[in-house]
């Protein structure tokens, strides 16, 4: 194993599960910090390698679970856009205040690096160019967005007054296998689920609505990435795909990787919908050496393979990616 120690925290999660499974493969020693623990859930023989710690942002012992980490990845938000936009107090209180007081216990620390998963289909809001880079203004929409940027602002801060490795990834639309439907989260799974189970997909407004959309096998060799890269002067990245595609788009792909068509629904469009959100990689691509690999098209084919054989993991069970390999 190599002598580096990566503590996820919601590392149960749909992001979280899959870093942690390519940080096993390719020889880190991982702990995961969750409500429940899903060791279980990997293959057997990399649960040894993986260790568990509870975490509830409101009440963590944030000194005890940093004291170990060489690297912390900060995946645990307790919202998602509908929920913190109906509580934007209850959405600060629960996810900033954790987020300082991470900070803060890496500060007494003195040393290690913090990961934070951002939204970049959020923290942007309307924007004044597509692709949007790093660049851009923040102002988003949601309370939810509100909230990462509000989280951002303070890793920042504690990067420039305490010298923190601080790094910030603004994250696409994520989809693949493993991902939790009953969040309300995810266009491409969810209506990958509603095609392959035979019910109606619903779709707000026309289905013109674009967004970036990355295969979670990509983000995942993104994260790591960045979790390991000498970063100086640059510490936010975009991490997508780069490329548009609409609610549109996404029913006639599936319709035709399973030669069938799909019933649609459409509902009136909803008012804080961004039209168009689509993510500038090339700070990704020249600073970490990292882009997508999976076109949209291949994506879909390897998520309804990965859900024909009911694997959360599966897909990225891939042989190169051990010790020797890119990342290390």
């Amino acid at each position: 194993m190599i002598d580096m120690h990566h503590l996820l925290l919601g590392g149960g999660g749909f992001i979280g599960r899959h870093v942690a499974l390519l940080l096993v493969q390719l020889g880190f020693r991982v702990t995961i910090a969750s409500r429940h623990c899903i060791i279980d859930q990997f293959p057997e023989e990399l649960r040894k390698h993986i260790s568990w710690k509870v975490l509830e942002l409101g009440a963590a012992d944030w000194d005890d679970l940093v004291e170990d980490a060489d690297i912390v990845h900060h995946y645990a938000w307790g919202s998602i856009p509908a929920s913190a936009n109906a509580n934007p107090r209850g959405d600060l209180v629960t996810n900033v205040s954790a987020t300082i007081d991470l900070l803060d216990a890496l500060k007494r620390k003195g040393s290690g690096r913090v990961l934070f998963s951002s939204s970049g289909g959020t923290v942007y809001g309307r924007l004044k160019f597509n692709p949007v880079s790093e660049e851009h203004p923040l102002f988003p929409t949601t309370a939810y967005g509100a909230g990462k940027v509000t989280a951002e602002t303070y890793f920042g801060l504690y990067r420039e007054m305490y010298g923190l490795d601080c790094r910030i990834a603004r994250i696409a639309n994520p989809y693949g296998a493993g991902q939790d439907l009953t969040k309300g989260l995810g266009a491409v799974t969810t209506f990958l689920h509603k095609a392959i189970s035979g019910d109606v997909i619903s779709i707000w407004g026309t289905g013109d609505v674009v967004r970036d959309y990355l295969h979670i096998s990509d983000l995942a060799k993104g994260l790591v990435k960045l979790s390991l890269a000498s970063v100086t002067r640059e510490f936010i990245f975009n991490f997508g795909s780069g490329i548009g595609v609409s609610l549109n788009d996404i029913v006639y792909e599936i319709e035709n990787q399973l030669k069938r068509p799909l019933t649609v629904y459409r509902t009136e469009r909803r008012s804080f919908d961004v039209p168009v959100s689509v993510l500038d990689i090339d700070r990704a691509r020249s600073e970490l050496d990292w882009a997508p690999m999976l076109s949209f098209s291949y994506g879909i084919a390897r998520t309804l393979e990965d859900l024909g054989k009911a694997a959360i993991f599966s897909n990225l069970e891939d042989p190169n990616l051990r010790e020797g390999s890119e990342f290390v």
